[in-house]
């Protein structure tokens, strides 16, 4: 029999021996891949605050915090980190439209681990229940459904991104025997849309239990700042939401916020308040941590100018794009801007995001009106047939 051949051997310097490897060698690799990743990548999706970031808050990797209780229970085995992600959960709550009265949740290691309870909490109680997800919603909703062993129903999106509430009736109505779960989407992929939500409950009211999800893990945030009020929370009629905010405030780590109506959360059957409320078991304390420690140092004022900031620069794009002519697209308040899919130079050099026929940036980040002008230039000389 002849050897087994790896047919992408690893890289010599990467392997994991037997012996120890060299510190200093190692600590080398990993400043160059820092040095790679975050600042010689434009559009990476790397806040240019990330270096910053850490030096505030890299006295938080040097502790071990592993949560596993309810974050608003109290015990003698409490470590002090508890009331931390409670104030996180609450700035999340006013913001989704809530007082934290009416909302429980949690701080989640990721925005699907969250999405993938608040599905959970949303679907309990209800008989048989199907999904229905806009056709423009992002693919971790179809992921998480199907782990949860939901029959899902794709409903038609609108030319701006949002669901068709007319199909949604539609579609709901050709399965009354069942329940319902609508997932809302407020920031979808490709054009940064927001579904409205009273309007979908109102395309679905009188045709059996409904409850409505939000995934709101790209856009909440911002439209919790935005100056273009957009139905997509609590608020407006949601029963469970799903933030996230690692990405506009430039956490090292990725972070979920999962909120739930208290009145959706069934009463604990085992004692313990976790199994009965969470999915997840143990998790660890640092996102909260992390996220409470970057909301303080921009307190609400802050955030608010970083999302308005960002919403200018799209705006900026937006032109810039027109001008280059390459038919960009951005939906009101939204910081993502799609536009037609330039050659393959323009796409390395900017490393763009591609879907089909579009490509997209997101106005967070590094991202400058000096470097949009200089993307722009190089779009208008690809549609001009100029190489690189």
């Amino acid at each position: 029999m002849s050897p087994r051949t790896d047919p992408n051997p690893p890289d010599e310097d990467l392997v994991i021996g037997r012996q120890p490897s060299p510190p200093e060698a190692d600590t080398r690799h990993l400043h160059r891949l820092y040095r790679a990743l975050g600042h010689e990548r434009p559009f990476y999706g790397f806040p240019d605050h990330l270096g910053q970031v850490m030096g505030e808050l890299a006295p938080l990797l040097g502790m071990f915090d592993s949560q596993g209780r309810d974050p608003y229970a109290r015990n003698r085995f409490d470590l002090g980190t508890q009331e931390y992600e409670e104030e996180v959960l609450r700035y999340f709550a006013a913001l989704a439209g809530a007082s934290p009265d009416e909302a429980h949740g949690y701080v989640a290691a990721s925005p699907h681990d969250a999405l993938l309870s608040g599905l959970f909490m949303a679907r309990r109680g209800l008989p048989e229940p199907s999904a229905y997800i806009s056709e423009q919603a992002h693919y971790e909703v179809v992921r998480a459904c199907e782990l949860l062993g939901m029959n899902t129903v794709r409903v038609l999106a609108l030319p701006d991104g949002t669901m068709d509430a007319v199909d949604l009736r539609r579609q709901r109505r050709l399965r009354l025997g069942a329940g319902a779960l609508v997932v809302a989407t407020c920031g979808t992929p490709l054009h940064g849309a927001a579904d409205n939500v009273a309007e979908l409950r109102a395309a679905v009211a009188g045709l059996g239990t409904v409850r409505v999800h939000v995934d709101a893990s790209a856009g909440g945030l911002t439209a919790a700042h935005s100056n273009h009020v957009s139905s997509w929370s609590l608020a407006h009629g949601a029963h469970s939401i799903t933030l996230s905010g690692h990405g506009l405030l430039g956490l090292p780590v990725p972070a979920g916020v999962s909120l739930v109506r208290r009145d959706q959360i069934p009463p604990t059957t085992t004692g313990m308040t976790m199994p009965d409320r969470l999915v997840v078991g143990s998790r660890g304390g640092l996102a909260a941590l992390l996220l409470w420690a970057r909301l303080r140092s921009l307190g609400r004022s802050g955030v608010a100018a970083m999302v308005a900031r960002c919403q200018d620069l799209a705006g900026y794009a937006l032109e810039q794009f027109e001008a280059a002519g390459v038919s960009p697209q951005r939906s009101p308040g939204s910081l993502s801007v799609t536009f037609a899919c330039p050659p393959a130079w323009v796409v390395d050099k900017w490393r763009l995001e591609v879907f089909g026929g579009r490509a997209r940036i997101t106005a967070t980040g590094p991202m400058t009106h000096a470097a949009v002008a200089e993307l722009a230039a190089d779009l208008s000389a690809a549609n001009s047939g100029i190489a690189a």
